[in-house]
């Protein structure tokens, strides 16, 4: 067995799971959370049992009950309701994506058609949309320009879903370019670096590999993509939720299997996974470079951790000797966050 090498969380994950976690200790249940806060049912289910209420509308929240708004980005109108009607409003909005956010509204101004590739209906792709919604069109990555038409073929922008196939955002890119020579778009690509390295490793993993699994939920859309990346490359590859998700059927002949994750699924899935395949010549870890990016927690909650330093130094920690929570945050993993949310 190949084990990818980085797989699961990435830093905008680990960021919003850790702040989540901290909301629960901070706040009287239930706490409220705008959309799943990450694309994983476990690390929602998680949450669930300590008290956290996920809503699709900020109708749903009472009035001056805390709110978070999920990794994925919400819409500027709901960022405006949830500030008017929660008594605590932490956006846990992954840095990447609020990046996107301002390239959109920045061009936006300029009087540039913009070209959005993502997924319709996708937490992500709805509040990048509501920023500029008139100026801005969807284009799915399987279908590309199709019948997209500017005002200006001159002042055309393109920009992209954070967690889209590499391949995908290249082959409309490719398109975008040929069509229009001026074309806009970021100086470095919108695609997440964590989704980025998780497709490189499985490209390069495919290769060795007779079958790939993916650990990760389906409402994920970077670990949907890591399915298609080894499809593409002739390898099968299944996406499973968790160890007992995997059939019989698809290791029949298969001598070396890939296993990976996607930036939302806990690593505790990925060793039951190990455990049910149980190789019986061991396996090895397929690594093909580190990450070590970090996001801090999001600013409003830094300020309620400084306040409150004294009184939670007893929240989750990584090291006994390193109290203060903002001191060792970056010592702390999404891991340990949902540890503590089940520990009594």
């Amino acid at each position: 067995m190949l084990l990818a090498e980085p797989r699961g969380f990435c830093a905008g994950v680990d960021m919003a799971i850790k702040a989540l976690a901290w909301m629960v200790k901070i706040f009287d249940s239930p706490v409220y959370c705008y959309h799943e806060i990450v694309h994983n049912r476990f690390v929602v289910e998680a949450f669930e049992r300590a008290g956290v209420v996920f809503v699709d509308s900020i109708g749903q929240v009472p009035e001056g009950a805390p709110v978070m708004l999920s990794a994925h980005g919400s819409a500027p109108e709901v960022v405006n309701e949830a500030t008017g009607r929660a008594g605590v409003v932490i956006d846990a909005v992954c840095p990447l994506v609020t990046k996107v956010h301002h390239e959109v509204k920045k061009t936006a101004a300029k009087d540039f058609d913009i070209v959005f590739v993502g997924h319709e209906g996708h937490d992500e792709a709805v509040g990048t949309l509501a920023e500029a919604p008139s100026a801005i069109t969807l284009v799915e990555p399987e279908t590309g320009l199709a019948d997209f038409a500017p005002k200006d073929p001159e002042r055309v922008a393109l920009f992209a879903q954070t967690t889209l196939g590499v391949h995908e955002w290249e082959t409309v890119l490719a398109e975008a370019s040929r069509r229009y020579p001026g074309l806009v778009t970021a100086r470095k690509s919108d695609l997440c670096y964590a989704t980025t390295n998780r497709q490189e490793a499985v490209r390069e993993m495919s290769g060795e590999c007779d079958l790939i699994l993916v650990v990760g939920s389906d409402n994920s859309s970077n670990t949907r993509a890591l399915v298609r990346t080894a499809a593409m490359l002739g390898t099968p590859a299944y996406r499973v939720d968790a160890a007992d998700a995997i059939r019989g059927e698809w290791l029949e002949g298969a001598r070396v299997v890939g296993v990976t994750a996607g930036a939302s699924a806990p690593d505790h899935l990925v060793r039951e996974v190990m455990d049910r395949l149980d190789p019986t010549e061991g396996w090895d870890l397929f690594r093909i470079t580190e990450e070590d990016e970090y996001f801090p927690l999001p600013r409003r909650l830094r300020s309620f951790l400084t306040a409150l330093g004294a009184a939670l130094a007893l929240g989750f920690t990584a090291r006994a000797d390193r109290p203060e929570p903002l001191a060792q945050d970056r010592l702390v993993t999404a891991t340990d966050a949902l540890s503590a949310l089940e520990s009594p």
